[in-house]
């Protein structure tokens, strides 16, 4: 009763955190926006201080207007409590990646830096009426306190450089952000630059007009304050500096309840392959437990549910589990994940489990995107090539190393191209050999004709390459063909760099077995008749029944004396 009620419960609260996650995220990218314009407004007095001003009239009409007003302040209010409780119910601090650190610290930096320049401009002016033009900012900052330009200036850049993280970590994760990174990393540091030269700039001119007395008497007058103003104000500013400190507090001893919270609670464990366990307190993912452990596990958004690349697969205790929540659903179903694929971050352990993570701890944000559902693993009928040059040892020896390399380079160029061109995957080279797969989205008529179709295409290219090579060569090149149709399991295999598409099964032992026939027949292409069958090809052929190594029966082949030959 106690297991089935937990799970219900961490669905819910699963639905709920990722509705939180949203808000904070668009709170987030209000603010980002209301920061960016703020910028580009500083940087405008690298033209004039006119130009500034003109700007900030356009600026607050925005910011300042009742629609403005409400989005502005709750996307503030939103993100700051939405934030403060993540950190609040964060039960361990120890395994954050160190640049999700940063981007907390620099959170956190951000009020006590700008709390003055809040007071002394919105609140100062929603309290007392006074025009916070730049050039009073500018007299105030520069001229009369200094001390406020290093705040802010260590604001700005800190707010700024918090911004562009927060942006960073949710974009990494779209295809498009690749190619635009470059332009915007450009952006994120050349916007903050113009800002403070603009502000620089516009400062001199400030403290050269406050050198006239008169003028500074009338600034003043402008801005009719009191000392009872200037008290009130300082005395807002303190406060908010005693409730972030009170607030700093709450998360010292959130973490010494979170601490007494866990030595009460009973553990679960998890085990992972290679028998290693770790334990933890009920409710904590996955992710959060691996990171606990030290075991490697892969997650490129941090554990926000995004990217996918924390995903396992559960081979014990899934009945304990709740089902998965909305948000899990969309990101697995958008990288085609199979079904019992759940993400580590998002699933509370409950009672002992075994998890197998599915990606190498090492994966990147690509892994993030969707890709076809063969990958993943996956039985179909497909034909199957395999390719082989004839006496290219012989030809080796009589070479140098340079030449060889040359030559045997733009083999598989030519080789790779037919095949592409044809609709066919191009899986690897072995030695001077080649192994093709066609028919991975396609029906098996499709894939028998495209295969033929890339014999052809081969025998074609190879002419070209001897052509092209005649002088270097000696004796032309020769090949020796195989193709053969059958239901293989097909997906990502390897480790590391040398992961690829690639297909396993007794249909790839028979075309690698009829590729080397080639041989016997003195012949360039051999394919079985269920290629014939499926390809609909009734062209003139030497028909044999031979015995393949390996297989029980007999194998109808059709043995063609030049690939270029075939009527298609």
């Amino acid at each position: 009763m106690t297991v089935t009620s937990g799970p219900k419960v961490q669905e819910k609260s699963g639905r709920g955190w990722w509705k939180t996650e949203i808000l904070r995220l668009y709170s987030g990218l209000v603010l980002m926006l209301f920061l960016t314009l703020h910028l580009i407004n500083h940087s405008l007095g690298l033209i004039s201080l006119e130009a500034m001003e003109a700007g900030r009239l356009l600026f607050i009409g925005i910011w300042r207007s009742l629609p403005g007003t409400v989005i502005l302040l709750l996307a503030m209010i939103v993100h700051i409590l939405l934030t403060s409780a993540k950190l609040l119910t964060h039960r361990s601090f120890r395994r954050i990646p160190p640049k999700e650190i940063v981007q907390i610290t620099l959170g956190l930096a951000i009020p006590p830096l700008m709390i003055g320049h809040i007071v002394g401009t919105r609140i100062a002016h929603e309290n007392f009426g006074i025009d916070d033009s730049y050039t009073y900012v500018l007299y105030v900052v520069w001229v009369a306190t200094p001390i406020q330009a290093l705040l802010q200036t260590a604001g700005l850049i800190v707010a700024w450089s918090h911004g562009c993280l927060g942006l960073h970590f949710w974009l990494r994760l779209k295809p498009w952000y690749e190619k635009a990174y470059p332009f915007l990393y450009t952006t994120a540091l050349i916007l903050p630059i113009l800002a403070l030269t603009g502000f620089l700039v516009s400062a001199n001119e400030v403290e050269f007009l406050a050198r006239d007395t008169a003028w500074q008497t009338q600034l003043f007058q402008n801005l009719n304050l009191t000392q009872e103003d200037f008290a009130w104000a300082y005395r807002v500013r303190d406060n908010g500096l005693y409730g972030m400190i009170a607030a700093l507090g709450l998360l010292l001893l959130s973490r010494l309840f979170w601490f007494i919270h866990f030595r009460k609670e009973r553990l679960v464990t998890v085990h992972y392959p290679e028998g290693k366990d770790v334990s933890a307190p009920p409710g904590t993912t996955v992710l959060d437990i691996s990171k606990q452990g030290g075991i490697p596990h892969a997650s490129v958004c941090g554990g926000r549910g995004r990217c996918s690349t924390c995903r396992i697969r559960i081979i014990e205790g899934a009945d304990t589990l709740a089902p998965p929540s909305d948000k899990e659903l969309a990101v697995l179903k958008r990288v085609g994940a199979i079904e019992g694929t759940r993400l580590a971050c998002q699933v509370p352990v409950m009672a002992d489990m075994s998890v197998v993570p599915l990606l190498p701890d090492k994966a990147s944000h690509k892994h993030s995107f969707a890709k076809p559902a063969y990958l993943q693993g996956r039985e179909k009928d497909i034909a199957i090539l395999f390719a082989d040059l004839r006496a290219f040892t012989k030809f080796s020896e009589d070479k140098l190393p340079y030449d060889v390399v040359f030559v045997i380079n733009q083999y598989f160029r030519h080789m790779g191209e037919a095949i592409e061109s044809t609709g066919g995957h191009l899986d690897k080279f072995i030695g001077d050999g080649v192994m093709a797969l066609f028919g991975l989205d396609d029906d098996p008529a499709v894939a028998a004709q495209k295969a033929l179709q890339g014999a052809k295409a081969m025998a074609d290219a190879l002419e070209v390459m001897n052509t092209n090579l005649k002088s270097d060569l000696g004796e032309p090149l020769r090949i020796g063909i195989g193709i053969h149709m059958g239901h293989v399991i097909i997906g990502e295999m390897g480790y590391g760099k040398a992961t690829s598409v690639t297909a396993i099964g007794d249909a790839v032992n028979t075309a690698s077995r009829l590729e080397a026939m080639n041989k016997d027949y003195k012949s360039q292409l051999i394919f079985s008749d269920r290629i014939a069958v499926e390809a609909g090809f009734t062209g003139p052929t030497q028909k044999e029944e031979v015995l393949v190594r390996g297989r029980k029966s007999p194998l109808n082949i059709h043995v063609v004396q030049s690939a270029s030959e075939l009527k298609l």
